[in-house]
C-alpha cells in the first residue's frame, strides 16, 4: 500500500468517527480527516511525483 493510500485510509477512519456521537476536546475529527484526505490527494505534488 503506498503512502497515499494509508492517508486515504486515516481521512475515512478519521470522517466516520466524526459522524458518531462522540465528544472530542478541541480537536475536530472531520477537519483532520478533510486534512489527510487532501494531503493524500496532493501528495504527488508535495513530493514531485512522476508526471
Amino acid at each position: 500500500m503506498t503512502i497515499q493510500g494509508v492517508f486515504y485510509l486515516i481521512a475515512v477512519i478519521l470522517l466516520v468517527l466524526a459522524a458518531l456521537p462522540i465528544t472530542t476536546r478541541g480537536i475536530s475529527l472531520g477537519l483532520l480527516g478533510a486534512a489527510f484526505a487532501l494531503l493524500g490527494y496532493s501528495w504527488d505534488t508535495i513530493t514531485g511525483g512522476t508526471v
